[in-house]
C-alpha cells in the first residue's frame, strides 16, 4: 500500500506525461491539417505572427524545411507524433494507476533525455533548457526512489 504523498507524486508525474502526450497529439493533428496546403506560406505567416525576423538563422531554417515538406513527410511526422503521444498517454495511465512497469518506464524514458539535455544546455544555455533538465532529473530520481523503496525488504517490528 502506498503513502498518500507517494500517490500524489505519481499522479503529478502522470499528469505531466499525459499532458506531453496530448500536446504532441494536437501537433500531429496540426500536421495533418496542413496536407495539400502551401506549408512554406504557413511557416512564413507563423514566423511573422511570432514577430521573428524571417531572414535570421532559426526562422530561415524553419521556413526552408517547410518549403521542402511534402504531404508524405507530413503524414510520416504525424504518425510519429501519434506514436509518441500514445506512449506518453499509456505511461500517464500506468502512473496514475500506480503500475510498477510505468515507474520503470518513466525512469528509463526520462533518463534517456538527460545526456542530450546536458549537452544542449552546455552548448546553448537558457532557462527553459535548464528547467527541462531539472524536471526530467526530478522525474528520474523520484521514480528511482520509488523503485528502490519497493525493493527494500520490510523490517519487522519484533526482535
Amino acid at each position: 500500500m502506498r503513502l498518500e504523498g507517494v500517490k500524489g507524486g505519481l499522479r503529478l508525474v502522470a499528469v505531466f506525461e499525459a499532458a506531453k502526450g496530448l500536446l504532441v497529439l494536437l501537433a500531429g493533428f496540426g500536421l495533418l491539417s496542413m496536407l495539400h496546403r502551401d506549408v512554406q506560406k504557413i511557416a512564413e505567416d507563423l514566423v511573422r505572427l511570432s514577430h521573428l525576423n524571417p531572414a535570421s538563422h532559426y526562422p530561415r531554417i524553419f521556413i526552408d524545411a517547410a518549403a521542402r515538406a511534402t504531404d508524405r513527410h507530413l503524414v510520416l511526422l504525424a504518425g510519429l507524433a501519434f506514436g509518441y503521444a500514445l506512449v506518453r498517454l499509456v505511461e500517464g495511465y500506468g502512473l496514475w494507476h500506480e503500475r510498477r512497469w510505468a515507474e520503470w518506464f518513466a525512469a528509463v524514458s526520462s533518463g534517456m533525455y538527460v545526456p542530450v539535455e546536458v549537452f544542449e544546455l552546455a552548448a546553448h544555455p537558457s532557462w527553459p533548457k535548464a528547467m527541462t533538465l531539472v524536471a526530467n532529473l526530478g522525474i528520474v530520481f523520484y521514480m528511482a526512489w520509488l523503485l528502490w523503496r519497493a525493493r527494500r525488504p520490510r523490517q519487522s517490528s519484533s526482535p
